[in-house]
């Protein structure tokens, strides 16, 4: 588990521009029960976490004209079991960190993984998100 110290600052950029987080497993059950669409980002350490991901998640949000109606996090080594059931609900997807989840009513409607967030800036990852809002919000 990586120490607070080095993960709040990263969850406080999301949280701080309106994402909720899911720190235990019912958490994770009740928000993905809520009707309508909920974004997920599960968040992570590595640079592209940091460099594309939240910066792509925030920059749709911000731009998109359709948008989730719920924005969630949770945090890959530290919301530990929170993050196991968000994988749950992933699946057949393997465990990937960072990761962004679309839901729409509980379903599994859009998925980038880490390898699709790796090496792309944060405008790509944006607007494969604004498609996705476009579809399905």
């Amino acid at each position: 588990m990586y120490p607070a110290e080095i993960v709040i600052p990263m969850k406080e950029e999301l949280t701080e521009n309106g994402f909720s987080e899911l720190l235990t497993p019912q958490e994770v059950d009740v928000q993905l029960q809520k009707d309508g669409t909920t974004l997920v980002m599960i968040n992570s350490v590595c640079g592209c976490s940091a460099g594309s991901a939240r910066p792509g998640v925030l920059m749709a949000v911000a731009n998109s004209a359709k948008k989730p109606t719920h924005l969630a996090t949770s945090f890959a080594g530290f919301d530990v079991d929170a993050v196991k059931k968000l994988r749950e609900h992933l699946l057949p997807y393997p465990p990937s960190s960072p990761a962004i989840a679309l839901f729409k009513n509980g379903e599994l409607v859009h998925f980038i993984e880490r390898h699709q967030i790796e090496g792309r800036p944060a405008q790509m990852i944006a607007h494969n998100l604004i498609a996705a809002f476009d579809q399905y919000c």
